[in-house]
């Protein structure tokens, strides 16, 4: 694999939102929706991959748009190398993280979940991406089967690390580095979304 030269990359500050992927896996939500409402949470259906899963505050999200053929990635190693990034990420705050099982995408410390995948390829052109546990309120993951898989639990970057931690804006802006390094990246057009504000522009 060759050096990727520049992408857009987009970090999305999202509300409480639950998101479900083109497989319309409805029986992994529990609650309704006017449950959800009165929660003050959204629904969206997209066209990713994976299954349900919750994006909210405190949330480090990032959406790269790649060209996998230009960039010579196949898709399953993309993946990893999301992954990648994560497992990275967790080790700067003192945290053993690692792949789950087979079937089990995303990024875990023991069998607790701290990072989740998914994505969408279309025309060899990545969307979405990667949604990794700062600090959110865990009880949102309570309401649905996260990503598809029973009897497993969702933990956060706050509740195992033993450092005391930086502002969350250095910790995302750490998560772009590890992506930058992980994915061999010489420039990086980077945007933040923030749907409870403006957005801000950065070129790393």
């Amino acid at each position: 694999m060759g050096i990727i030269s520049f992408i857009p990359l987009f970090n999305w500050l999202h509300p409480p939102t639950y998101t479900l992927g083109k497989r319309r896996t409805d029986h992994n939500l529990l609650v309704s929706q006017t449950d959800l409402e009165n929660m003050g949470a959204e629904l969206h259906y997209t066209e990713r991959g994976g299954d349900v899963t919750f994006h909210g505050p405190h949330q480090a999200i990032l959406y790269p748009i790649i060209s996998l053929r230009e960039s010579g990635l196949g898709a399953r190693r993309y993946v990893e190398n999301l992954e990648d990034t994560m497992i990275k990420l967790a080790s700067v705050y003192g945290i053993q993280a690692q792949r789950g099982m087979k079937g089990e995408t995303g990024v875990w410390v023991s069998n607790r979940k701290i990072g989740a995948i998914g994505v969408r390829i279309s025309s060899g052109i990545t969307s979405h991406g990667l949604a990794f546990n700062i600090d959110p309120d865990l009880t949102f993951f309570s309401h649905i089967v996260p990503c598809g898989i029973p009897d497993k639990k969702v933990t956060s970057l706050r509740k195992e690390s033993q450092m005391t931690l930086p502002e969350e804006n250095v910790i995302t802006d750490s998560l772009v580095d590890c992506f930058i390094d992980v994915f061999g990246i010489q420039d990086v057009a980077y945007k933040e979304t923030n749907f409870l504000s403006r957005d801000v522009e950065d070129v790393k």
